[in-house]
């Protein structure tokens, strides 16, 4: 069994540096980059629900800190499949709250997540768009407690956020 395990850590963290590879393709001019940026994640999104059926949630303790980054990086960009985002989303939660996985990436699930089914969402961690050079969130639930409940899942204030994001 620990060989599957080091080979399911390497796995994901593959897929991972594939998709930080391919990233720049999710909003390019050219539709054939478009369209090998949609392949590549609805490949790994199909592939973690495979992982799913056989792990449950890939945790840091099962596959290691790096690869359980990756499985929530997959999980995250798997926009097309959200029957595949809302089991990640449950199975992160049942890990989050069983203390092993992290809050705060369970945060950005759950907002990705409820924008993808055009909801609003929690902690205003998925951006719609520029507006006068500043980044705007989608809509949320409760804007004035955004910043708390924020804080409460260990993501820095929004203004804080987007002062880095505006950066890069």
């Amino acid at each position: 069994m620990a060989h599957d395990v080091a080979a399911l850590a390497e796995e994901l963290t593959a897929m991972a540096a594939a998709d930080h590879q391919s990233s720049v393709h999710a909003n390019s001019d050219d539709p054939a980059e478009q369209l090998a940026w949609r392949y590549l994640t609805a490949r790994h999104g199909d592939r973690l629900g495979e992982i799913m059926d056989e792990h449950g949630w890939p945790t840091a303790e099962l596959v290691g800190e790096e690869a359980g980054r990756a499985a929530w990086l997959i999980a995250q960009h798997a926009d097309r499949q959200l029957d595949i985002q809302r089991r990640a989303l449950k199975l992160l939660q049942e890990a989050v709250s069983a203390g092993s996985a992290s809050p705060r990436e369970l945060a950005f699930l759950r907002d990705r997540t409820l924008v993808n089914e055009g909801r609003s969402q929690v902690y205003g961690t998925q951006i719609a768009g520029m507006k006068d050079g500043a980044p705007v969130p989608w809509p949320c639930q409760e804007p004035g407690r955004m910043d708390e409940l924020r804080a409460e899942v260990g993501i820095e204030p929004f203004d804080e956020y987007v002062a880095k994001f505006s950066m890069a």
